[in-house]
């Protein structure tokens, strides 16, 4: 169990849990590979899918990085649906439009880890608790609802016109809430999604997510960043917070 030597004393003033979704609060891996497979077995398509959703999962930081560079905003929806037919045409995939569509909108059918709805109830009696995902509210609304996670309040990187790592995301996110960064939490499993919360000073919580990328992959370190708070879960955390 990650060290908790000072927790409660470094984190008393926190009053805002600021939580990213793919990956940290839902299984986007296992969720996709199985909606592939049941959705394509009808077209009879034979593929590595486990590979594809790699892939495809790859794709979406470099298309974001578009976007910050200078591209025109668009929702996750359109590029998701852009770095898809990508990589169907680099592995020589060919898919019908209503099953490539179905792929598309599978990301707002992923199963929660285990410990996320109730890890997120008892955080929500003690902290104000808001989604900043790089899913577009439309998105992350119907996503919610599947998994019947509840949070105070459904943020986007969409309200910023921008998406994660970009400062501004992070900082709409606490202008919204009226909240200064010291009482702000980033609650992720991904190292660049914290160095970014810890750089306009929101304390960075790190959630260790082991199967994120499968059981053949190691799980990712941890970001080396003061006063970082470590957990293996939501329960984990709730536990260590005193909710």
């Amino acid at each position: 169990m990650p060290a908790e030597i000072g927790i409660l004393a470094a984190v008393e003033p926190m009053r805002v849990l600021l939580f990213d979704v793919f990956g940290t609060l839902v299984d986007w891996r296992s969720s996709l590979i199985e909606l592939a497979e049941a959705t394509t077995v009808g077209a009879g398509v034979q593929a590595d899918w486990a590979a594809i959703v790699d892939d495809w999962r790859r794709a979406y930081q470099p298309a974001m990085d578009l976007v910050r560079q200078g591209a025109t905003w668009r929702d996750l929806d359109s590029l998701q649906r852009e770095t898809l037919s990508g990589v169907l045409t680099r592995r020589g995939i060919w898919l019908p439009a209503a099953d490539a569509e179905s792929l598309v909108r599978g990301w707002r059918q992923l199963r929660p880890w285990p410990d996320s709805r109730d890890g997120l109830d008892r955080l929500r009696r003690k902290y104000v608790t808001a989604t900043l995902s790089n899913g577009h509210l439309a998105l992350l609304a119907d996503l919610l609802k599947f998994a019947d996670l509840r949070v105070d309040a459904v943020l986007s990187a969409q309200l910023a016109a921008g998406y994660k790592p970009d400062a501004k995301v992070y900082l709409t996110a606490l202008r919204l809430l009226d909240c200064p960064p010291e009482n702000a939490g980033m609650v992720a499993a991904h190292a660049s999604d914290l160095h970014a919360a810890a750089a306009v000073g929101i304390r960075p919580i790190f959630v260790r997510r082991r199967l994120e990328w499968g059981p053949g992959t190691p799980p990712a370190d941890p970001p080396a960043l003061d006063g970082l708070i470590e957990t293996d879960g939501l329960d984990h955390l709730a536990e260590a917070l005193g909710c």
